[in-house]
């Protein structure tokens, strides 16, 4: 699997000299350019590798600008590592940024804005963009990675991929573990359960698969109703609606808003959430929230930071040779540099795509024909794979619970937990 050492909130040898760092924008350009690594004109080599260029849509001064820029931060590390170690022989790695402010407006001007710099690859931070994109990538056929999972993708398979979970199928699953693991259902009755949230397509499908599992299962769960709002921080009519649930699904964007004011009017449920969430404990910290989330349950797509494994101790490894000073400060707000998970997985079919057709030929098409059979085997166990028709890479899940007295969240089921695929 190549070389691998031992909330609004937050966020790899041959030296190369970088001889130029070019800021590309003017009047209603939203473009920053980084390298990886450009080759400076008095370095002495026998060839010149050939450049792939990855262009990011991402958030840098909106809403989510916080936690995505620390997704960014492990983009440009991840394609550190990989230049700095050689680990793509003949291939030097560049990354690309274009702001596209959570605004989805900006996609498709972002996404032109980086093909015409040379993308040979996009990544998208932006949780929505890829259900803007999807299309115009097909027909572009430049394969595209989204960090997050959007219902278009289980459309005629095209170029577009993600490393992550399709949250129909996600919350159908974890509805299914807490079930099994965490309500008495055959003493307490049917668990009331329900979410509030902005007006995304995440939270609609989502509400698709929570609502989908109880409508199966009636002697498991009762559905209170998803309580989605346009973009906004007051939540008075929905925290009164969920005040009585067992399980409520807390609003991503506006976490800490929400928890306070559901816990001000007496709440009682307990709190579930996934990944996103976990991208917002510093805002937690900073509210002081910690004893109010105490117990959530948070199903995750990778290891966290208390434990050991091959890519988790990779993520630490890198978080703390590139920012020592705020390595643990990174750490406890979340996982939101984890997402060096999915950049290690698209810089591997990189990889693999050169490896079969030579640097002189890599083009989008050689890394799209690789990213259809990549799988990759994490400590024992297949994680996440692709094939001509599965767009959505995550293979399983963990389950963690908030610990509120050491402001943290622990694996409360040893196991990884296998997606239940629901289309």
């Amino acid at each position: 699997m190549g070389r691998v050492s031992s909330e609004i909130g937050i966020a790899f040898v041959l030296v190369l000299v970088l001889s130029l760092i070019v800021a590309c924008g003017g009047s209603g350009d939203n473009g920053t350019v980084e390298n990886g690594g450009d080759v400076g004109d008095d370095v002495d080599i026998e060839r010149e590798d050939v450049t792939i260029t990855i262009g990011n849509l991402t958030d840098k001064s909106g809403p989510t600008a916080n936690a995505l820029s620390i997704m960014d931060m492990g983009l440009q590390d991840m394609v550190k590592y990989f230049n700095d170690e050689n680990l793509i022989p003949g291939i030097e790695l560049k990354v690309i940024e274009y702001d596209a402010q959570y605004d989805p407006s900006k996609h498709i001007p972002g996404y032109e804005w980086l093909k015409e710099r040379g993308s040979d690859v996009i990544y998208s931070s932006d949780p929505n963009a890829i259900e803007t994109l999807k299309s115009r990538v097909d027909k572009d056929q430049i394969v595209t990675f989204a960090s997050n999972a959007q219902a278009v993708l289980l459309e005629k398979p095209g170029y577009a991929f993600t490393a992550g979970t399709y949250p129909v199928d996600l919350y159908y699953t974890f509805l299914d573990w807490i079930a099994d693991n965490d309500w008495d259902y055959a003493t307490n009755g049917p668990a009331k359960i329900g979410m509030a949230g902005w007006t995304t397509a995440i939270n609609v499908a989502m509400t698709e698969g929570m609502e989908g599992y109880c409508n199966e299962h009636p002697d498991r769960f009762e559905w209170a109703g998803e309580y989605l709002i346009d973009m906004g921080f007051n939540w008075g009519h929905e925290v009164e609606a969920l005040k009585d649930c067992d399980y409520v699904l807390p609003p991503v964007g506006s976490f800490v808003t929400f928890v306070k004011q559901y816990k001000d009017i007496g709440g009682r449920a307990k709190f579930f959430g996934a990944d996103p969430h976990a991208a917002f404990f510093s805002l937690i910290s900073d509210a002081q929230l910690w004893v109010e989330i105490d117990g959530m349950l948070i199903v995750r797509e990778s290891d966290y930071w208390n434990e050991e494994g091959e890519l988790i101790n990779l993520a630490k490894q890198l978080l703390h040779e590139n920012h020592p000073d705020s390595a643990q400060k990174i750490m406890r707000s979340g996982v939101s540099y984890m997402v060096t998970y999915h950049h290690y997985i698209l810089l591997e079919i990189i990889k693999n795509a050169v490896e079969a057709v030579g640097p002189e030929n890599i083009d989008s098409q050689a890394i799209y024909e690789a990213a259809q059979s990549y799988s990759l085997t994490i400590d024992g166990v297949q994680r996440f794979s692709f094939t001509d028709t599965k767009r959505f890479g995550c293979d399983n899940v963990g389950i963690y619970e908030a610990n509120g007295a050491e402001e943290t969240i622990f694996r409360v089921d040893s196991e990884w937990i296998p997606m239940i695929w629901v289309r």
